[in-house]
């Protein structure tokens, strides 16, 4: 098995956070981490042999974004689901290298798709991304006409 850019790191660093640390690293409560992975916008590892979340660097970055959209930007959960499906994944996440990458240059297709067959700019593993963990969230058009504005 072929292992990307984003195995090799790990298996290179193993740094692993529990949640109780993640909580102290991000300044927000478990209970709102574990809400963020109800939600669908972050998916932790867990440990085979006592099901704890392990949270990596990437795990923690998605955290922190979705929480600076809330709290920063004002959006809702309901808003950030339709985002996740709506919006290019270097917008979402505030890329700073997106100019080299191949999910920038192919707009039009998801970033999980696109690395399919074209790496990324991305370091994070597709299937615990936010962007792919929504991505069965049905599009629906953001400035659609309500039925009393016909």
């Amino acid at each position: 098995m072929r292992r990307n850019r984003y195995q090799r790191k790990q298996l290179q660093e193993n740094k692993l956070y529990l949640i109780n640390e993640v909580s102290r690293i991000v300044n927000l409560s478990q209970k709102r981490i574990r809400e963020y992975e109800k939600e669908g916008f972050v998916k932790p590892i867990r440990e085979s042999s006592t099901n704890n979340r392990l949270y990596s660097e990437f795990e923690i970055a998605q955290i922190q974004r979705i929480n600076s959209l809330i709290h920063d930007r004002g959006f809702t959960l309901a808003c950030l689901k339709n985002l996740m499906v709506l919006a290019p994944c270097w917008n979402i996440f505030d890329c700073q290298v997106k100019e080299q990458c191949a999910a920038y240059q192919l707009p039009w297709r998801p970033c999980y798709e696109v690395r399919e067959y074209r790496d990324t700019s991305c370091n994070g593993p597709c299937e615990r991304c936010a962007i792919w963990l929504n991505r069965n969230v049905p599009k629906t058009p953001v400035l659609e006409q309500f039925p009393h504005e016909k």
